[in-house]
């Protein structure tokens, strides 16, 4: 699945969340979230989390 970097970065400013509470919410270190973020193609699995991490539905997030 793709993920837009872009649409991920307004939902973490609409809940004023930093990178690194992304990835505290997510269970992984800030590094390992900029891999996430930055690789754009994850699994379905990650997507979810992400989703979750974020407070959204994973359609919120995915690449058009």
């Amino acid at each position: 699945m793709k993920i837009s970097r872009d649409k991920v970065d307004i939902c973490m400013s609409r809940k004023k969340m930093t990178v690194q509470a992304l990835a505290d919410a997510y269970g992984v270190s800030r590094s390992r979230i900029n891999v996430l973020l930055n690789q754009r193609e994850v699994s379905t699995v990650a997507a979810g989390r992400l989703a979750e991490a974020l407070g959204v539905d994973v359609t919120a997030i995915l690449e058009e």
